[in-house]
């Protein structure tokens, strides 16, 4: 999968907001981050990357995939709307979107890992 970015008019200002989003990064995006770069999960995730309009959390781009780490705002129907969009969008780009909530992440990071690592498997 080749390299996905922004429009050139915008790709300025999206990374600008993927630099703010790594130096303020929500707790559970760290502990998510650490174990994506300590484990041996076999693919490269990078962090608050651009693709397309958006900026990914984590993407693993040589497998088309996409972690998302929703705080609560993320349960209102508006946003739930506009995430659905986005995956759908993201898609038709070759990525998949999977969703967690920093409770999972921060409560129950092993089965996060087992859902990603069987994601990653289904590309294999």
């Amino acid at each position: 999968m080749g390299f996905k970015t922004a429009a050139p008019d915008r790709y300025g200002l999206l990374r600008e907001f993927a630099r703010e989003n790594r130096k303020n990064a929500t707790f559970a995006e760290h502990v998510l981050w650490d174990e994506l770069t300590e484990n041996e999960l076999g693919v490269r995730f990078l962090r608050q990357h651009i693709i397309g309009d958006y900026i990914a959390d984590f993407v693993a781009l040589e497998v088309g995939l996409i972690i998302e780490v929703d705080g609560a705002y993320h349960s209102e129907r508006q946003q739930e709307e506009d995430d659905e969009r986005r995956a759908r969008e993201l898609k038709t780009m070759g990525f998949d979107v999977i969703r967690f909530s920093n409770e999972e992440v921060l409560y129950d990071i092993e089965k996060v890992i087992e859902e990603i690592i069987q994601k990653i498997q289904e590309y294999e």
